[in-house]
């Protein structure tokens, strides 16, 4: 398996670099992405759900930019995100049988601000059952594998998400960290996690409904994270970090910055 070779391996900041500059367009990133998961990921299982609406979205990020409209900083750039975060109209299990046909109203917060950014949602990765453990193992999917080797675990509970980027399916993901989830697989599958200051990446107000027994159970402690296969700092203007972290002035975890002490 020669994951390195598959066209989406460039980094985020690279795709969005290319498509601004019309090198490429966001449906054939798109395409070469979906083409890359089914060449690889039946060996990996890093994603649960792929989206139905990624091409479309894709489009219509192309036709703004051959009319000249403004695209935003992450304009076609692939994106898994866990399946512990809400999508909107895309399935979101949790990792467990109580939520395997589950069809989130909204999206997160950091998914909305992502997709307002130009990011495509490409699916929902792997998790362990309501990001309760440190694999990828949960009652509904098969078990995520390390792409560098697949008798291994890529460490969890963030699993599908740093397997998908380890093995060049997507140049990023959104992962979620209270314990070392982000932080583990990031470390096993030699990719890039990031776990923010709390509240530093708002998850209040958002879509999480305190009704949903466990699905919203890390929420006290939940610090939402990226996962890249590098850590060199993007550029001010692809607004990844802004896009990720601005202020929400309603968020009971994030107060604003305090220049005086």
């Amino acid at each position: 398996m020669r994951w390195n070779d598959t066209p989406t391996f460039q980094s985020a900041r690279e795709i969005s670099r290319r498509v601004h500059e019309r090198q490429t367009s966001a449906r054939r990133i798109v395409e070469q992405t979906l083409l890359a998961i089914a060449a690889i990921d039946s060996e990996i299982a890093a994603f649960c759900t792929l989206s139905d609406t990624a091409l479309a979205e894709a489009d219509a990020i192309d036709r703004r930019v051959a009319a000249g409209e403004p695209v935003g900083p992450l304009a076609g750039v692939p994106l898994a995100v866990k399946d512990l975060i809400p999508t909107k109209g895309l399935r979101s299990t949790y990792g467990s049988p109580l939520y395997a046909d589950n069809i989130p109203a909204e999206d997160e917060i950091v998914v909305a601000r992502l997709k307002a950014a130009g990011a495509i949602v490409i699916g929902k990765t792997n998790t362990a059952e309501f990001g309760y453990g440190a694999t990828g193992h949960n009652p509904l999917f098969p078990t995520t594998r390390n792409p560098w080797n697949t008798a291994l675990t890529p460490g969890g509970s963030s699993a599908g998400s740093a397997a998908a980027v380890a093995a060049g399916m997507v140049p990023a993901a959104l992962g979620s960290d209270g314990g070392g989830s982000v932080r583990i697989p990031a470390a096993l599958t030699g990719t890039f996690g990031m776990k923010p200051s709390f509240g530093r990446v708002p998850l209040w107000p958002g879509c999480r409904d305190p009704d949903e027994p466990g699905a919203s159970g890390w929420e006290a402690l939940e610090h939402i994270g990226p996962i890249t296969r590098t850590g060199r700092r993007p550029p001010r203007k692809t607004g990844w970090r802004d896009r990720l972290a601005s202020e929400r002035p309603r968020h009971h975890h994030w107060r604003a910055w305090r220049n005086k002490v």
